[in-house]
């Protein structure tokens, strides 16, 4: 048994010239994937920064202070 050809648990493990070749439609695919997931990111990235509001967390820090008050 070759330690380079299987895993610690004895998985043989497949090398990078076993893979089949990829397919165009899977090619394709991935960059579909791929460009939706980075715009999505974007998007929300982008949506974040134009509905950013700096005093929305003021009401909790004022809770949070009587909530102290009334405990100690």
């Amino acid at each position: 048994m070759e330690r380079t050809g299987f895993e610690p648990f004895g998985e043989q493990l497949v090398s990078a010239t076993d893979t089949q070749p990829r397919s165009r439609a899977s090619k394709i695919l991935l960059r579909v994937g791929t460009g939706l997931f980075w715009s999505l990111v974007a998007g929300i990235v982008l949506a974040r920064a134009a509905f950013f509001e700096p005093g929305v967390y003021d009401g909790f820090s004022r809770v949070a202070s009587l909530a102290k008050c009334l405990i100690f």
